[in-house]
């Protein structure tokens, strides 16, 4: 089984660590798409700070992130499960699972990200700034940079087994799961009340990294949508499951506010 999660826009930068060394992450066949992004990342931070600024969206009390991206390569690491931070990691508190739960979410779980394209929870990267639907100088647009790249490594990550899918709309860009689609589950969180459903952004990542963490904890490694669907189900999960579809079958996680 293979988790895909969203980074979270908020980091947690690194006080002490090595720097960054990409040969010892995992899928180094990324390697050479990781480097076009963080070169381009670094000449414009470091060349053009002003510039930076806009493109990258940076709010001018943040400044300070422009010099962030400017020294990746110099920065101290940590795992990537201290560096973002945020609504759905809080929930997940990776740092909190029992020893089989931490050993089941380095495996089994990857983050997507606008630099690196995909990251385990170990794997040790610095904090950066850098959105999924930027348009990078010398890159072009960063969802279309990781679309002719990331196929390749979510196959090899995946394996046989079942791709869960809790990426937001924007890092979803990134790839789509058409040549796995019988065995992706894309998770929903929907939010009842008053008798209508919809979709908050804060309530969602905070129940996907609670989903996540029930999903570590509890063993269960389903081998199809359906039966992930009755894994939460016995997590006390409410669930509603869509028709499959070229890109996989929607799970509707349903929770109700009172």
């Amino acid at each position: 089984m293979l988790i895909l999660l969203p980074p979270s826009e908020g980091k947690t930068a690194a006080v002490r660590g090595n720097p960054l060394a990409l040969d010892d992450l995992r899928l180094p066949g990324l390697n050479p798409a990781r480097a076009k992004v963080i070169d381009a990342l670094v000449e414009l931070c470091t060349t053009r700070p002003d510039e930076a600024v806009d493109i990258l969206g940076i709010p001018k009390t943040q400044l300070e992130l422009v010099t962030l991206n400017a020294e990746l390569f110099e920065a101290p690491t940590a795992r990537a499960d201290r560096i973002y931070t945020g609504v759905l990691y809080d929930a997940l508190s990776p740092a909190t699972l029992s020893p089989a739960a931490k050993r089941r979410a380095t495996s089994r779980v990857m983050v997507t990200s606008s630099v690196f394209g995909l990251v385990g929870l170990a794997d040790r990267i610095p904090a950066y700034r850098l959105s999924g639907d930027t348009t990078l100088p010398g890159i072009g647009g960063v969802q279309a940079h990781w679309r002719a790249h990331l196929g390749a490594g979510i196959t090899e990550a995946l394996g046989d087994g079942l791709l869960v899918d809790l990426r937001s709309g924007t890092y979803a860009a990134f790839w789509r799961p058409d040549e796995v689609a019988a065995r992706t589950a894309t998770v929903r969180v929907l939010h009842e009340h008053n008798g209508q459903r919809k979709v908050v952004s804060h309530f969602n990542k905070a129940t996907k990294g609670r989903l996540v963490r029930a999903l570590l904890e509890s063993g269960a490694n389903p081998r199809t949508p359906a039966k992930l669907a009755d894994a939460f189900r016995d997590l006390g999960w409410t669930v509603e499951t869509g028709p499959a579809t070229k890109t996989g079958t929607q799970l509707d996680i349903i929770v109700a506010e009172i």
